[in-house]
């Protein structure tokens, strides 16, 4: 059912928890399944230098917050803008098709914490 990838990411969740000085938070939840994920982004000269996140889903969603937060460090918010729910779902190497609306939690929480913090600085670039 899930990929090796997808039971490590669970299993052992990277860059779990929060960041209190935090420059933007994404957060986004599926009222079908009721999965909630709240994304925290540390930003440095328009790259994203560190990122955490706290999960409460299922094991895709744990796992979709996980590799997010690997693939979203060190880019650029305009890269970071380009990842994608397929993205996502490539790097775990697949999800079942009754688990592909997690991975669009993962994006869409990234997608909302760089549009929040753009949409508060004094000099926001294009993306």
């Amino acid at each position: 059912m899930y990929s090796e990838t997808v039971i490590d990411h669970f299993l052992h969740p990277r860059n779990a928890g929060e960041l209190s000085n935090a420059d933007a938070v994404g957060e986004i939840g599926n009222p079908a399944c009721g999965d909630m994920l709240r994304l925290f982004l540390i930003i440095d000269r328009d790259v994203i230098t560190q990122v955490r996140f706290k999960t409460f889903g299922c094991a895709a969603a744990i796992a979709t917050s996980s590799v997010l937060t690997e693939m979203a460090t060190g880019k650029t918010l305009a890269a970071a803008m380009l990842i994608s729910k397929e993205d996502v779902t490539a790097a775990l190497g697949g999800l079942p098709p009754n688990k592909m609306d997690c991975s669009n939690l993962a994006a869409d929480a990234l997608h909302q914490a760089v549009h929040n913090y753009l949409a508060h600085r004094a000099d926001p670039p294009t993306v």
